[in-house]
């Protein structure tokens, strides 16, 4: 079949889809946590003591005593057994940003022939899986295989159902034999208890005597594009680089703004159903569903968890949105650009801090300028910001969200803090010497009767600000699509630790003194306001006028993944995140190395598939055409009927400037080598990235003259409007 009648092929397939309904009858809050290993099923399975030491472990951070391994495990077991499981699995996060999983059956064999069903605590605590096969940075070479899963308390086992056997999976860490961290959990940990011990000491410093371990929360908006999986296997490079290498721009794009948050689609919305019911069963607090700007785009939200399980959810999040899109003939795309042209998609990462004693630490409350502890926490925040802003950069480096950051639907890589009007006036009151007042929320007159006046924020939003307060949290929109949100809650949980050791230590400083608590607060503000406050910004981010001021400010403009990553291995990272026990500089150069090596490997294969693509499908097409033209002049003189052919003539030159850039890129490819994984990363930065542009843009220009009959790929508008 050619590649035209395929994509035909593919628009009829797609048009005539129907697909049944599901046809659930099973209230949706009956669903919630039935697949999950949780507390309450804890509580009715373990012996009390047991329950108690893991309770506390998981609400407080407790020791956690091994012994208790084999209650569990025996209670885990019997409980995935009665869910139909067979296996177990150790789920853990390798630094391909992935999940990984190996399947163990339960049964053991007998002597006399017969298997039993056996599940130690040793087992739950420990497995070995091969160290030197996941991406390490050199940590493990291959005749250094050896590597450990952990079992995760405070992350609970689950159920992984498929319609021949269930399999019962524990999150797990991943680290190797010399104990450094192999994966993206591991630091999670470490960072959350570093960031928790300084939080619970400033806390005592204010006055609390019930002070709890404080943890880091998250909420990740989920933003991804549905396609038609006939579309989808009809583009070669969705298949291999998960986003389109060529494409005309539509004639209608996202300009009319009639997508967002426009009525669902009823495939879609179907898909979204039964999406929520499968996270449902596991636990997944799904909360938010809608269309997102771009045409095909969409965004799921959940509520607040802690981090270190935000992240475990986000995970089998993204793995199980791939598998129910399937279910109805579509393909979920997680890429952060998919589409050239219109918005690409993020990540943004939602963050508070807090605990059951003294709730969200960063609640303002009514008049911000008395909550000296809120002030203090966000002046924290302020500074790791202004402080580490380099390393939050590298902490969502990639090749494909680099395709985002800096446009006019992201933040730009540029990093500062939009604290809105009120703060911004609190804590430039504190510049001056202290905060008397905060500005009080307004009202909306709507001058309608039957309507009710709306309660006005005391700040507007800011979508172009990377690190935006939103009323009590803060949103870290940098984030990609396809990215764990485990680096960016390492490197904000590790930075704040940071931030909020040096405000204690020097409020035990002017406390020691004399000083009361309040003069002390105020002092300490004041001087984080002067050093940091640069980094505070209310403005339009996509404005040119913002990257210059920016430099005036000295904030760093990290613009690629290539400037960004040589971050982690900065100084001051290094130091930071030693003293805290987060990862040694070893580990750092080691996460450093794998993005590189990644980063060039993913646009290696894409600079591959773009001269697979254009030299075996667009360009015959464009031949063809060519061929077609030239055989109607001809027969056209051969009648007598003179005629012009300028069409013949663009035609001929642009299939022979699509000639000229593959082989530019072909050679640039052939020369693709490099002492180490920076030297390519750069080589590919400066040199691939140009010319892979190039045999877009004249591809691109070939589509919309080239007879559509012949044109191989489906199109923008056929991908984006038909689900």
């Amino acid at each position: 079949m050619s590649g035209s009648s395929s994509r035909r092929q593919a628009i009829k397939a797609v048009m005539s889809y129907e697909k049944e309904p599901a046809g659930f009858t099973e209230p949706m809050g009956d669903t919630f946590g039935r697949n999950v290993f949780g507390l309450s099923e804890m509580r009715k399975r373990l012996p009390k003591h047991v329950f108690k030491a893991v309770a506390a472990t998981i609400d407080s951070g407790a020791s956690m005593d091994p012994q208790i391994a084999d209650y569990v495990a025996v209670a885990m077991k019997d409980w995935a057994v009665e869910k139909g499981a067979t296996h177990y699995a150790h789920v853990f996060y390798p630094l391909t940003g992935f999940t990984a999983e190996k399947h163990d059956s339960f049964l053991e064999p007998e002597n006399d022939g017969s298997s039993l069903a056996e599940f130690a605590g040793k087992t739950l605590l420990q497995g070995e899986p091969d160290a030197s096969s996941f991406p390490n940075g050199g940590l493990r070479v291959t005749f250094e295989a050896r590597g450990y899963t952990g079992w995760d308390v405070t992350s609970p086992a689950y159920i992984l159902e498929n319609p021949n056997g269930n399999t019962l999976c524990i999150p797990t860490i991943f680290i190797s034999w010399t104990g450094e961290a192999l994966d993206k959990k591991t630091p999670l940990l470490r960072s959350q208890q570093a960031m928790s011990k300084q939080a619970m000491r400033l806390l005592e410093l204010f006055g609390h005597d019930d002070v709890d371990t404080v943890v880091s929360y998250a909420g990740a908006e989920q933003e991804y594009f549905l396609v038609d999986e006939h579309f989808y296997y009809a583009r070669p490079d969705l298949m291999t680089c998960n986003r389109t290498l060529f494409g005309a721009p539509p004639s209608k794009g996202q300009e009319f703004d009639d997508h967002y948050f426009g009525a669902i689609p009823d495939r879609v919305l179907a898909f979204m159903i039964e999406l929520d019911r499968e996270l449902f069963k596991l636990g997944i607090p799904s909360k938010t569903r809608h269309n997102e700007v771009a045409p095909g785009q969409f965004e799921i939200a959940p509520v607040f968890e802690r981090s270190v399980l935000a992240h475990d959810h986000q995970q089998l999040m993204m793995t199980t949105m791939k598998k129910v899109a399937e279910k109805y003939g579509m393909k979920c795309l997680l890429h952060e650009k998919p589409f050239a042209g219109v918005n690409g998609s993020g990540k943004h990462v939602n963050f508070s801090l807090g605990n059951a004693n003294q709730g969200n630490l960063l609640n303002p409350g009514d008049t911000p300028h008395k909550n000296m502890q809120f002030l203090t926490f966000c002046g924290a925040i302020i500074r790791s910001v202004h402080k580490y802003g380099g390393l939050l950069r590298a902490a969502v480096a990639s090749a494909s969200n680099d395709h985002r950051l800096g446009a006019n639907e992201a933040p730009p890589a540029i990093i500062s803090i939009f604290l809105g009007d009120q703060l911004m006036d609190v804590f430039d009151q504190i510049a001056k010497g202290g905060a008397t007042d905060s500005k009080s929320a307004g009202v909306i007159e709507l001058g309608v009767d039957t309507l009710p006046p709306l309660k006005a924020d005391p700040g507007d939003r800011n979508r172009t600000s990377p690190f935006a307060f939103t009323g009590n949290r803060f949103e870290y929109r940098a984030p990609g699509s396809n990215q764990s949100i485990s680096d960016p809650m390492v490197a904000i949980n590790t930075i704040l630790a940071d931030s909020l050791d040096f405000i204690s230590t020097e409020l035990e400083g002017l406390l020691a003194e004399g000083a009361t608590l309040a003069e002390a607060v105020q002092k300490v503000l004041q001087g984080i306001v002067t050093t940091h406050g640069n980094v505070i910004f209310n403005g339009d981010g996509y404005s040119d006028a913002w990257q210059e001021e920016a430099a005036s400010r000295g904030l760093k403009n990290l613009r690629t993944t290539v400037d960004a990553v040589v971050e982690y291995t900065s100084p001051e990272v290094v130091e930071v995140f030693e003293r805290y026990g987060v990862l040694s500089a070893r580990e750092l150069k080691a996460r450093e190395d794998v993005i590189f090596e990644y980063y060039a490997l993913t646009l290696l294969v894409e600079a591959k598939e773009t001269v697979e693509v254009a030299t075996t499908m667009l360009l015959p097409a464009a031949i063809r055409f060519q061929g077609e033209l030239a055989a109607t002049a001809a027969s056209l003189k051969a009648a007598g009927v003179h005629t012009k052919t300028p069409l013949l003539t663009e035609v001929s030159e642009k299939i022979i400037e699509l000639d000229d850039a593959i082989k530019a890129l072909t050679a640039a490819i052939d020369k693709m080598h490099g002492k180490n994984e920076y030297e390519e990363s750069r080589y590919a930065l400066e040199k691939l990235i140009p010319k892979m542009t190039a045999v877009r843009e004249k591809a691109d220009a070939l589509e919309p003259i080239v007879a559509d009959d012949l044109w191989p790929l489906p199109t923008y508008i056929e991908m984006l409007n038909i689900l």
